[in-house]
């Protein structure tokens, strides 16, 4: 158990590190717009989700109604359903209850950080335990941060904390590059963004290309 937990946090280590200014940069956004280090702290806690919390947080700022904010980060959130559905086939010899936590803590990152021991179709429960419980902390400590700094740092772009997210990604495909084929992917998925920004709106670019990039590694296994 030592060592699969030692092997949870290791895989955590990058995701925890990218959640501080990530972190810090949303609790300053959020105290700006009127929340409380109380608010974000639940907000972390229960919906943790950075996309759909930077949402959120605009909409209650914006006085939108309990439905629409529920509304729009269910849907933001759906892609998790498809990524606890990729790796439930891997984790099928956890009990269920194992599943039921491990799901609750899945985002788009620890995703990533866990995705190479899952696709071993022998991570434990206590890898995964490890795992979302160090992101999950950090998460909840560097917004709370953020949050209580408060209208300290007026322009969180000034010090590259917008940046945050897309760097932590970076860092984060770096880890899964085990082949000529995933670097060929990667690629592709870049390029094709790049390219579809100038015909697309609405970041449909980015779906388009994920979408086309994804059939491209299908072909390429195949």
């Amino acid at each position: 158990m030592k060592k699969e937990i030692l092997k949870g946090w290791k895989a955590a280590t990058p995701v925890a590190l990218g959640y501080i200014p990530l972190g810090l940069a949303f609790g300053i956004m959020a105290a700006q717009q009127g929340l409380t280090w109380v608010d974000v702290f639940f907000l972390s806690l229960l919906v943790y989700a950075g996309s759909a919390q930077f949402i959120a947080s605009a909409m209650i700022a914006a006085n939108a109604s309990a439905i629409a904010i529920i509304g729009t980060t269910f849907l933001v959130n759906l892609r998790h359903m498809l990524m606890s559905a990729s790796l439930s086939p891997l984790l099928k010899h956890l009990s269920t209850g194992s599943l039921a936590l491990i799901s609750l803590e899945i985002t788009d990152e620890t995703y990533a950080a866990g995705y190479p021991e899952a696709s071993t179709g022998k991570a434990s429960k206590w890898f995964y335990f490890a795992l979302n419980n160090l992101a999950h902390g950090s998460w909840i400590a560097c917004t709370v941060l953020g949050c209580l700094l408060g209208n300290s740092i007026s322009d969180p772009q000034k010090w590259g904390l917008d940046f945050a997210l897309p760097a932590m990604f970076i860092g984060l495909i770096f880890t899964q590059l085990k082949g000529k084929s995933d670097i060929l992917v990667s690629l592709a998925a870049g390029i094709l963004s790049v390219v579809l920004v100038f015909l697309l709106k609405d970041n449909f670019n980015i779906i388009v290309a994920t979408v086309l990039a994804a059939t491209l590694g299908a072909w390429l296994d195949k």
